[in-house]
């Protein structure tokens, strides 16, 4: 097939994604409206879309831009995530079979706002088929009018083979200040309101008070990481809580092996986040808040605890009551047998390129139908 994508190349979850087709032997095209921050992708053919700074000259000067050039490339599938730009332009591209992947606040947030809601309603319309992470995301977008018929429920899927248990790395702990013995709990959400990094930092004193050597690893960036480091001197936790920044994504695994117990402070999620994922597939035990679709990946007391948002004191009894558990290995295998059950990174994307080539199918069916009835 030749499949052009319309993604954001600065985004782990679509690179991924287009990696998986790319590596099957499609031919890949991906339009993009930012540079490529992750890296290049062997076989795909890249363009970046550059357009003037201000955001209606942007929104209105790339879809001619991509309509041009989806035009040139002619793909037997287009393929765009997400409901903003990327969606809007795929629409106005008039190219079928068109695909949407909806990303969350996408749909959840745009889908109830007065301007963005006629944008949204018209890309789904436009859509031949429009998959998500989440049945509570079908369910709003059901709401605005799309037929349940052309919705799947896709996961964008973890490398349960990358993301598997492994010894911890000892020099990795060591530089990271966590004593031999002691437990060490990783948060891996971006600093910014809707993932609460506040709570976990107003958690850590009562954790502490109960398991002083326990150490805090919390990984991440954006807007509000001063503040959060701020908040943290003031309780004094210089010593327990770390900030490392962005790490390499080749670390990830790195880091949540030579873990204890993850953390989810996060006020909604569109699905289960990728982070929680990797760490359930690492088999590590979690403490993740009870929104969106939580309670369907995790069993609270089974394979860690939900605890209600914006609830610090709950948090801290729930991150004891793991690290004190002898038993966490054996919490951590139930959510690495649930993400290769139901999360499997080659599963999901097997499932999206037979639909791909059932589309094609019934657009080549369609096509034969109509020359049939022209010649008669």
């Amino acid at each position: 097939m030749k499949i052009c994508f319309l993604a954001a190349a600065n985004s782990i979850h679509s690179y991924r994604w287009i990696k998986f087709f790319a590596d099957r032997g499609h031919e890949v095209h991906w339009i993009s409206l930012c540079p490529s921050t992750i890296g290049e992708l062997p076989g795909v053919r890249f363009y970046e879309i550059k357009s003037p700074a201000s955001n209606y000259l942007r929104v209105f000067s790339s879809v001619r831009q991509v309509r041009r050039l989806v035009s040139r490339i002619s793909p037997d599938v287009l393929h765009a995530h997400s409901a903003g730009v990327y969606g809007f332009a795929g629409a106005l591209a008039g190219r079928h079979p068109f695909v949407l992947t909806a990303w969350g606040s996408d749909i959840l947030m745009g889908g109830k706002s007065h301007v963005k809601r006629p944008f949204v309603k018209y890309i789904l319309e436009r859509a031949d088929l429009v998959t998500c992470d989440a049945e509570h995301m079908a369910e709003a977008m059901a709401g605005l009018g799309t037929s349940r018929s052309k919705m799947r429920v896709i996961y964008f899927g973890i490398d349960t083979q990358r993301f598997s248990p492994a010894e911890p790395d000892a020099l990795l702990r060591e530089r990271l200040g966590i004593a031999a013995g002691s437990p060490a709990i990783i948060s891996m959400r971006n600093f910014y309101p809707v993932y609460d990094i506040e709570s976990l930092i107003r958690c850590a004193p009562m954790v502490l008070k109960k398991a002083p050597a326990a150490r805090f690893i919390i990984v991440g960036s954006g807007p509000e990481e001063e503040g959060l480091k701020k908040l943290a001197a003031s309780l004094g936790l210089s010593e327990s809580v770390l900030f490392t920044g962005k790490i390499q994504n080749a670390d990830l695994t790195r880091y949540l092996t030579s873990m204890d117990v993850y953390v989810s402070t996060a006020l909604s999620d569109a699905g289960i986040s990728a982070s929680t994922a990797e760490a359930m597939s690492c088999g590590l035990p979690v403490v993740i808040t009870d929104s969106g679709e939580n309670g369907r990946w995790v069993k609270d007391g089974v394979g860690g605890f939900l605890v209600p948002v914006k609830s610090p004191e709950r948090l801290s009894e729930r991150i004891l009551d793991l690290i004190e558990n002898p038993d966490r290995k054996k919490i951590g295998r139930i959510n690495r047998e649930t993400i290769i059950r139901k999360n499997d990174y080659f599963n999901e994307m097997g499932k999206m390129e037979v639909l791909y080539y059932q589309m094609l199918r019934k657009a080549e069916n369609r096509g034969a139908s109509v020359s049939i009835s022209q010649s008669k």
